[in-house]
């Protein structure tokens, strides 16, 4: 939603409404953990290294539901999105920079997204995978078109609705190839073997913990709960905290569930390394119904990931930047590098995985300002992060980074 229609919508003051009503912006949010980059970055991991990545997974996902609580929670008090919260904090040059880094986060989003769609109307259809990302892109234009002027319920049903089918997708590849529960109770001991475990594992956490879904999800509470009044703020946090871990249980079990497929039925299995190789394995050594439901849920994940991706980079740029650029410009203008990509004949699946790494690097640049924010007794007042609190956010952003350094060493010093 634009500065603008943002004056001129009706207040609407976050009253006495049941718990349900109160839900829905960490399910958008959470579109952004089951995206097509997700998909690259688990099959890559799994049928690699079967179980080996596991904890990556479980760890991600827990440091994820923390994330996205303090994300909301800065907004529902402060009534802005982390954005505009860091906008009055930075001088011209800094923000600047740091638009440029949240804009080169958001256009790697958006390449991983568009070409995971062109690659699941591949898969189901023969589409060609340029004439697919041009489809993705005109579907997720319509998608934003629900989201004008007090169109937010809207948007988040649909995008709500996708996020079920992703569900259905991803996860009944299980049903077809369960686990082996030793193995996997294995996969939960933190280790690696090699540099390229260390790759995979910085695209699983920025597939996993999204810079631009830190940024989405403060716009989106406070476009779902209007102006919270100081006397509601405690029962609206405490809604966005059931909220949050709804979502992003649904999600991690999503995530996980790709991971235990790949390991389970495509280890060792050549091509597997590709969406389609991966799509193929599953047919032969599954069915075609399995693979019918993979491709399905991949599609789901492209269409809803790109119309959030977008919106997201809508955000960042009026935040940050007070230029107000309408949602279907932006995704025109988004649309570009990944149809590039898609027209030149980057591989698919390695560009996925390379944007998922991209985002990884970003992830500091969400988190540590978030949490020093949300750590502000002057900006938070009462609703301060506690001690606890405060201490695991850090550990988390601690994690990425010591995790980003080491794939930086390893890489080249081979």
């Amino acid at each position: 939603m634009t500065t603008d229609e943002r004056a001129d919508a009706p207040a609407r003051p976050a009253g006495r409404r049941s718990l349900l009503r109160m839900l829905g912006p960490a399910f958008v949010a959470a579109i952004a953990y089951v995206d097509p980059g997700n998909v690259a970055a688990n099959l890559t991991a799994g049928a690699g290294y079967g179980y080996l990545l596991l904890w990556v997974l479980v760890l991600a996902n827990a440091m994820a539901v923390l994330v996205q609580y303090l994300s909301a929670k800065l907004s529902v008090v402060t009534d802005r999105t982390l954005p505009e919260v860091l906008r009055d904090r930075l001088s011209r040059p800094a923000r600047l920079a740091y638009w440029a880094q949240a804009e080169l986060v958001a256009v790697a989003t958006d390449l991983a997204e568009v070409i995971g769609g062109a690659v699941a109307l591949h898969l189901l259809f023969g589409t060609p995978l340029l004439l697919g990302g041009i489809v993705v892109g005109a579907v997720s234009l319509g998608l934003l078109a629900l989201h004008g002027r007090n169109g937010v319920r809207r948007f988040e049903a649909v995008i709500v609705g996708l996020l079920l089918v992703i569900v259905v997708g991803f996860v009944s590849g299980v049903v077809f190839s369960p686990p082996d529960a030793g193995e996997a109770v294995k996969g939960l001991v933190p280790r690696f073997e090699g540099s390229e475990t260390v790759l995979l594992a910085a695209s699983m956490l920025g597939a996993t913990v999204m810079p631009h879904a830190v940024y989405l999800h403060s716009a989106m509470a406070r476009d779902h709960h209007g102006t919270v009044t100081p006397a509601l703020t405690r029962r609206v946090l405490g809604a966005t905290r059931v909220d949050v871990v709804a979502a992003l249980v649904v999600a991690g079990l999503v995530n996980i569930s790709m991971l235990l497929l790949a390991a389970s039925a495509l280890r060792g299995v050549e091509g597997t390394d590709t969406l389609e190789g991966a799509h193929a394995a599953v047919e032969a050594n599954l069915g075609t119904g399995a693979a019918l439901l993979l491709a399905i849920g991949l599609l789901a994940s492209g269409l809803a990931s790109t119309s959030v991706g977008a919106y997201a980079g809508a955000v960042i740029m009026q935040g940050l930047l007070r230029i107000d650029v309408p949602l279907l410009v932006r995704r025109v203008v988004t649309l570009i590098p990944a149809l590039v990509c898609l027209g030149i004949g980057v591989d698919p699946t390695r560009a996925l995985v390379v944007s998922q790494v991209v985002l990884s690097f970003g992830i500091p640049f969400a988190l540590v300002p978030l949490v020093r924010l949300t750590s502000s007794r002057a900006l938070m007042g009462e609703h301060v992060n506690r001690r606890g609190t405060q201490v695991a956010a850090t550990i988390a952003v601690g994690l990425v980074v010591a995790l980003n350094l080491a794939l930086l060493w390893l890489t080249f010093t081979g």
